[in-house]
């Protein structure tokens, strides 16, 4: 990283941070999108079929929804199937060289992939390890999915439309529990980093739409 502070300044001050990127849809690929405004050198992970979030539209392209552009500029991908044996260890080797791995996959499935936190950490153990999760992941809906209307709706969201618009219940009319949690993960991740610096030690973080 540079010691010159105007030329660190003009190219973000997370300039030199290495991301390894899983995430996908809305919450995750926020969070690292504005680290990657920031500076961050963010390295995304997509499986063969890619992020399913390209094929919603509308688009010019094929494979180039406009969610996705929008939550995946600034950033590098790679393909990798990390089902197959050589997918993971590539996978793998890219977590060795990197400040932070990040995820919205959940963590059990993680885990039976070979990219749990113990397994990163092996690999690497300045890691700092970020899992985008719906729920707390030591309480009774840990392994439910969590997209963005069922945590609305799980928050009260509705009803606070309802009380606040005089109308019939209704969702916020935007991806808003995801976009809030990638936030989250974005101010969990460089406390992490800034831990790290004072330590010297990587840690596991985990940023949740709902306990």
């Amino acid at each position: 990283m540079s010691t010159d502070n105007k030329d660190t300044h003009s190219k973000g001050p997370l300039h030199g941070v290495k991301v390894l990127d899983l995430t996908s849809v809305v919450m995750g690929p926020f969070a690292t999108q504005i680290l990657a405004s920031l500076g961050a050198n963010v390295v995304k992970i997509e499986p063969p079929e890619g992020d399913n979030i390209r094929h919603v539209g509308p688009m010019r392209s094929h494979g180039m929804g406009h969610l996705f552009l929008h939550a995946n500029h600034g950033k590098r991908s790679v393909v990798l199937d990390m089902k197959k044996p050589e997918g993971l260890e590539a996978a793998l080797k890219l977590a060795e060289a990197s400040d932070v791995f990040i995820s919205n996959i959940r963590p059990k499935a993680l885990e039976r992939l070979g990219l749990g936190y113990e397994a990163v950490r092996q690999r690497n153990q300045r890691i700092v390890y970020v899992s985008c999760c719906g729920f707390d992941q030591s309480g009774p809906y840990a392994s439910k999915p969590a997209y963005d209307d069922l945590i609305q709706g799980a928050t009260g969201i509705p009803w606070i439309m309802e009380c606040h618009n005089g109308r019939e219940a209704s969702y916020v009319p935007l991806t808003l529990a995801d976009r809030i949690t990638g936030l989250h993960a974005v101010y969990a991740t460089t406390a992490a980093l800034f831990s790290r610096e004072v330590t010297g030690v990587g840690q596991s973080v985990e940023a949740m739409s709902s306990t």
